[in-house]
C-alpha cells in the first residue's frame, strides 16, 4: 500500500467508534507504561521502557495516523501525569516518528518478521538512536558521539531481540482479535 493510501485509510479508521475505543485503551496503556514501566540507567542516557508495544499495536491495527497519535499523546500525557522527567517536544517528536514507522510498516495485516525487523531497525536508528541522542545532547549537554550516541547504540543493541519478539507475538494475537471483532460488528 502506498504511503498516501495508508495515511488516508488510517485517517478513516478514526471515524469508527470501536476503533477509537481500542485506541483510547492503547493510549492509556502507553501512558501507564511510560509513567511506571521504565528503567533509567546512567542518568538519562539509557532508558528501558515498554511504550513501544501499544504504539506498534496501534500502527498494526489502525495505521500511521493512529500510531502517531498514540505515540505523541502517550508521551505528553505520561509526563503530565507523573513527571519523571522534563517535557521536551523533541522527545515527543521521536515518539510520533516511532508511531509513523510502525504504522507504515505494520498496517493492514503486514505483521511478518521481516517487516517487523525492518520497522524496528529504522525506528532504532532514526528515532531512538540518532535523533533522541541529539535531543538529549541538546537538553543536557555533554559529548554527542562519545556519550549520548554511544549509550543509545548500547541500549538499542540490548533491546533488539526482545522488542522484535514481543511485537511479533503480540501483533499476531492482537490482529487476530481485531479481525474477529470486525466480523462481529
Amino acid at each position: 500500500m502506498s504511503p498516501l493510501k495508508s495515511l488516508k485509510s488510517s485517517f478513516l479508521e478514526l471515524k469508527n467508534l470501536q476503533s477509537l475505543v481500542i485506541l483510547a485503551m492503547l493510549l492509556a496503556l502507553c501512558v501507564v507504561l511510560g509513567a511506571f514501566a521504565n528503567i533509567a540507567m546512567f542518568g538519562n542516557a539509557v532508558k528501558i521502557t515498554f511504550t513501544f508495544l501499544p504504539i506498534a499495536m496501534a500502527g498494526a491495527m489502525y495505521g500511521p495516523v493512529a500510531s502517531i497519535l498514540v505515540g505523541a499523546l502517550g508521551d505528553i500525557l505520561a509526563i503530565m501525569w507523573i513527571p519523571n522527567g522534563t517535557f521536551f517536544p523533541g522527545i515527543t517528536l521521536c515518539a510520533a516518528l516511532t508511531g509513523a514507522i510502525y504504522g507504515f510498516f505494520l498496517y493492514k495485516d503486514q505483521i511478518t518478521l521481516p517487516r517487523i525487523i525492518i520497522a524496528w531497525a529504522l525506528k532504532a536508528l532514526i528515532s531512538e538512536t540518532f535523533l533522541k541522542a541529539y535531543w538529549l545532547y541538546f537538553m543536557y549537554g555533554g559529548d554527542y558521539f562519545g556519550y549520548w550516541l554511544f549509550w543509545r547504540l548500547i541500549q538499542q543493541s540490548i533491546l533488539c531481540v526482545p522488542e522484535i519478539l514481543i511485537i511479533f507475538g503480540a501483533g499476531k494475537l492482537i490482529c487476530k482479535a481485531e479481525k474477529s471483532l470486525r466480523r462481529k460488528a
